[in-house]
């Protein structure tokens, strides 16, 4: 008999991407149930074939001390290619005027994210204030790709 594993689920309705977990529950119930809802498909971005969540960016953009919270991803394309290029506001006390120091720093970004995300990304710094502040859902994805 073949071995059950979670199979992978698109909830088209809500757009939610979990997988089907099989077995029954600890509670004893018998139904089918779901894994905690890992992203949702109309956030996923594809670029150069590879599946890119904005929610993974920010968990990578999280775990860098030397930058804000603040960011923004730009999707473009050229010829045949996808460029993806992220703006991120540095903080206030990490903001030097020596370009070695800054380049360094986006080059630390751009490695953990190509780590992180399997593709190779573009790190823009800019100062603190500089990217748009949104009330409510902030919109942090510009995808300027034409399809």
């Amino acid at each position: 008999m073949l071995k059950k594993e979670a199979m992978p689920l698109i909830r088209f309705k809500t757009k939610d991407i979990a997988r089907i977990m099989p077995g029954i529950c600890a509670c004893g119930r018998t139904s089918p149930r779901i894994s905690k809802i890992t992203g949702r498909s109309d956030d996923m971005l594809i670029i150069r074939g590879i599946n890119v969540f904005p929610s993974q960016v920010e968990y990578t953009l999280l775990r860098i001390p030397e930058i804000g919270d603040q960011y923004m991803i730009i999707v473009t394309r050229e010829d045949a290619l996808d460029n993806f290029l992220v703006q991120v506001e540095i903080k206030p006390e990490v903001f030097s005027d020596k370009v070695e120091d800054m380049v360094n720093l986006r080059n630390h970004i751009e490695s953990e994210l190509k780590k992180y995300l399997n593709i190779a990304v573009t790190v823009e710094l800019k100062a603190p204030g500089e990217l748009p502040r949104f009330e409510g859902k902030a919109k942090r994805v510009i995808d300027k790709r034409v399809i």
